[in-house]
């Protein structure tokens, strides 16, 4: 394991951090506390010190678990919580933004997690109900409390991020130092705006679902009737069933040509895809029901994608940037803009796609 700045944040995080929402069974998901811990242990025997987790996860089961498996090691461990989602559906103040929601959640995640401050705290969601200096404002004054240590932002619009960050720095508050997004080789569509934003405002990526809700997992090979039956079980579900269209098949197969080519599971060639991301600082979030499970997804550290897997995967899984990203490609625009030189020139922001038509 290796570790990685987060963002502007100066915090040392291990190159991978495991997601928690598999601890506990309240949600009928997860996975027992014994099991649980060894997932824990497993990790941490790898080198892991990031952990997320979120107040609504196993509706705070999961935050307890994850302060009896870390015990007095505390200060050695990187811990982000997340605040926004209700907690109680009877009351209409247990959700949102606000501040309200704000500290009461926050008070009651570090009695769960046992400890006097979050190293990072993530808004969970933005609910487009106040304005931005309002949430922005708030959230400073939990970090000038000692309550949170640094803040990230999840499941929000680029603009907004930018905007609130912007804010935040013109009126000396905390910005954001990460963003958690929805990102794998089925779900590229974030790459236009958050990439760009990411590597200008230095702000860490933490991808949610580097498998894509388990279709560039190992059990979606192509012999016959494993795929068949695992097909069968994504369908039966709404998560998975987003997935399940013609062209994200066919990305998961070009995923298992590499992956047979080079002997390894698909599920690291995916998460490798994203560790590897040359625009912005990837940090993969990786979840796990059992320790073969978490066992299999660190097995991604011990090798890299080459250059030409890695153009393979992007021909195959690429998508449509649209408007402005493609007229900003485009050789005429950069013709226009820059004269017969235009394709010549490069700059450090460049905000060209990773892989343009």
């Amino acid at each position: 394991m290796r570790y990685k700045l987060l963002g502007h944040s100066g915090l040392r995080v291990s190159e991978l951090c495991l997601g928690t929402m598999t601890f506990g069974e309240a949600n009928q998901l997860g996975a027992p506390e014994p099991t649980s811990r060894e997932i824990f242990e497993t990790f941490v025997e790898a080198g892991g010190n990031f952990f997320d987790t979120a107040n609504v996860y196993n509706t705070g089961t999961t935050e307890r678990m994850l302060a009896d498996f870390v015990g007095a090691d505390r200060e050695r461990f990187v811990i982000a919580s997340k605040y926004a989602m209700c907690m109680d559906q009877t009351d209409p103040n247990a959700g949102g933004n606000h501040r309200k929601n704000l500290v009461q959640s926050v008070d009651a995640s570090l009695k769960r997690l046992k400890t006097d401050y979050l190293d990072l705290l993530w808004v969970h969601s933005w609910d487009y109900s106040l304005k931005v200096e309002h949430i922005m404002r708030a959230l400073d004054d939990l970090v000038a409390s000692g309550k949170v240590l640094h803040l990230g932002i999840s499941n929000a619009s680029a603009w907004i991020i930018g905007a609130a960050n912007t804010l935040a720095c013109e009126r000396g508050w905390t910005p954001f130092t990460a963003m958690q997004i929805l990102y794998n080789l089925v779900q590229r569509h974030v790459e236009p705006e958050y990439l760009g934003l990411a590597k200008t405002q230095d702000m860490a990526i933490t991808p949610w679902s580097p498998i894509g809700g388990g279709l560039l997992s190992s059990k979606f090979a192509k012999d016959g009737d494993q795929n068949a039956r695992a097909a069968s079980r994504m369908e039966t579900t709404a998560w998975g069933a987003r997935y399940k269209d013609v062209q994200k098949i066919a990305i998961a197969e070009a995923i298992n040509d590499i992956a047979a080519e080079i002997g390894r599971p698909t599920t690291q060639v995916a998460i490798n895809w994203l560790r590897q991301n040359p625009i912005a600082l990837c940090v993969p979030i990786i979840g796990a029901r059992t320790p073969d499970q978490l066992s299999e997804n660190l097995g991604c550290l011990a090798f890299e994608l080459t250059p030409g897997q890695i153009e393979r995967l992007n021909a195959a899984s690429a998508i449509d940037h649209g408007y402005p990203g493609r007229l900003t490609g485009d050789p005429f625009m950069r013709r226009l803009n820059f004269g017969q030189i235009g394709e010549q020139i490069d700059h450090p922001n460049d905000p060209r796609p990773v892989s343009i038509e």
